[in-house]
């Protein structure tokens, strides 16, 4: 989905710490088919339809804002989560 097919008014604004982060996040949005805007200088905006947009919205951040610690605890709890 490219920008023209965000709806402004049922969009928000996505906070990213660093401008490279931004572009990052939002590539892989487009990736996901999420519709989202990432315009020079300004921010980020994603509008979320349904909830496994949530969800992989909620999954892509967490891959650029969580410690690397954070991520492998996360990692190795899903290994176990599967093998019981």
């Amino acid at each position: 989905m490219n920008s023209s097919q965000l709806h402004p008014d049922n969009s928000e604004v996505i906070e990213v710490n660093s401008w490279a982060d931004r572009w990052q996040v939002y590539r892989r949005l487009q990736e996901l088919e999420i519709p989202s805007s990432c315009e020079i200088e300004q921010p980020l905006r994603v509008q979320i339809n349904n909830i496994n947009q949530a969800v992989q919205l909620s999954s892509v951040l967490k891959q650029f804002s969580a410690s690397r610690r954070d991520l492998l605890e996360t990692l190795e709890r899903c290994w176990e989560a599967e093998s019981d």
